[in-house]
């Protein structure tokens, strides 16, 4: 393997297991918001001891996003010096209006959120939940305004040196797909984290433990599952049809399709042959591929031979992480809606089989990220920036064997890490909320302290 492959395994690892936290502590932070305006407002004590025990999970999964993230800025600068030569001008800042903004908003309400209870009013202590929840979605922001302007490009010109510099700030951050990304990322958040916070309450139910709290938490996961999962449906509707306008080789990897053609058929599953150019073992729906992305029965759908061979991505990483996206996101719908229907029924709180459902469906919206970000970025090689700078141009001028043996020291200390979560989380998750309710609060020092301990650690998101 030369330099560039081994670069893009360790930032595809790194950020993918980065991915994860900010993920989950978007939605969380969101919930949590909600649960506490409800308790300010009621003063129903549930609402509290949800509050204080899905707290202490966004603590450790906000510390997570922290510890992952850091690193990723001193892997561009080490890996990818092209690239950060290129477009600092243009990527740089959009970072640091992260720090600016989501940053400073989230290290100065967090204490509060965490460690403010008794010590500031009700409504004090749901307004810093809001302003955290708030600096989660700033964050998501800039970082997808980044993202996406490497996926469509707009507001910068190269000079004579290939390096970009900003003509208009505003078609830098609302780029072409900024919107479709954002709103795409931001509803994977939340349906992620209803499926978490269903499954966890549903466990509990299933053992018979807390369960008024268990009961108000799955209703309110269950509300927002059954209204995002169709809206993110519609919303990946609009999101594949920019690409079609705006990223056309993406697309037709995604949807296997090696030559244009009217009345592109939808393949449900196949063995994508880059050698061959032409899918194996397809099972195949006629014109439906031109019905969703050109809202035709005989539109036209780019293939792959509109571009030079050199240009095309891996297309059976991208055909396959598209295929596992899509099927998780039928499942979770399945599961929104199953969970309707049990409602109305009166049966959602003692079904034991949707129970067993919603906890096998838990870990589901963090697969569905991964193969999304995946087709996202696998599908956009050979660019870094699409169409304007090569992956190849971007990397740095380093050995590869220095870059794989950082490569499995990652591997090894995010594994530990992993590890040490999930045993501290489960320890978390099997006491419950009622339990954690009892704990007294930490003793004095411990807000100053956690509070400086977030500014000194930098940026989670």
């Amino acid at each position: 393997m030369d330099a560039v492959i081994v670069a893009r395994l360790q930032f595809a690892f790194t950020i993918g297991f980065h991915i994860l936290w900010p993920t989950f502590t978007i939605g969380l932070a969101g919930f949590l918001a909600l649960l506490s305006v409800l308790w300010w407002r009621t003063g129903r004590p549930v609402y509290r001891d949800l509050l204080r025990y899905w707290s202490r999970i966004f603590a450790l999964a906000f510390g997570m996003g922290v510890v992952t993230g850091l690193v990723l800025s001193y892997e561009i600068g080490t890996n990818w010096a092209g690239f950060s030569r290129a477009v600092s001008n243009v990527v740089g800042p959009l970072f640091a209006y992260e720090a600016l903004t989501a940053f400073f908003l989230e290290a100065g309400f967090i204490g509060i959120m965490l460690f403010g209870e008794g010590r500031v009013s009700r409504g004090a202590h749901a307004f810093a939940c809001c302003m955290v929840s708030l600096g989660t979605l700033l964050s998501a922001t800039w970082i997808i305004a980044a993202n996406s302007w490497m996926q469509t490009p707009a507001g910068a010109v190269a000079d004579a040196d290939g390096i970009y510099h900003v003509v208009d700030w505003w078609s830098v951050v609302f780029t072409a797909s900024f919107p479709y990304r954002l709103a795409h990322m931001v509803m994977a958040s939340f349906i992620t984290c209803s499926f978490v916070i269903a499954g966890v309450s549903c466990f509990h139910l299933w053992r018979g433990r807390h369960p008024e709290a268990s009961r108000i938490a799955l209703s309110l996961a269950m509300w927002m599952a059954l209204v995002l999962t169709p809206t993110q449906i519609l919303v990946g509707d609009m999101h594949g049809r920019n690409t079609l306008a705006h990223q056309p080789t993406k697309l037709a990897a995604m949807e296997g399709l090696w030559q244009t053609v009217r009345g592109a058929p939808m393949t449900l599953i196949a063995w994508p042959d880059m050698e061959q150019a032409r899918n194996l073992y397809a099972i195949e729906v006629p014109h439906v591929a031109s019905l969703y992305l050109t809202h035709s029965w005989s539109g036209e759908v780019q293939g792959l031979d509109a571009v030079p061979r050199e240009d095309w991505p891996n297309v059976p990483i991208v055909f396959f992480a598209f295929r596992i996206m899509v099927g998780i996101g039928v499942v979770l719908l399945a599961t929104a809606v199953t969970g309707a229907i049990l409602r109305l029924r009166g049966r959602l709180y003692t079904s034991r089989r949707f129970h067993f459902l919603a906890m096998g469906a838990a870990p589901l919206g963090f697969i569905a990220v991964l193969a999304g970000w995946t087709t996202t970025e696998a599908g956009r090689q050979p660019w870094v920036v699409y169409g304007a700078l090569r992956t190849a141009d971007a990397v740095s001028p380093v050995a590869a064997h220095a870059v794989l043996t950082s490569l499995l020291l990652f591997v090894l200390i995010y594994a530990a890490l992993l590890l040490i979560f999930l045993w501290v989380i489960a320890r978390l998750l099997l006491r419950g909320p009622a339990v954690l309710a009892a704990v007294a609060r930490p003793p004095e020092g411990v807000l100053a302290g956690a509070t400086a301990s977030a500014i000194a650690t930098g940026p989670g998101e």
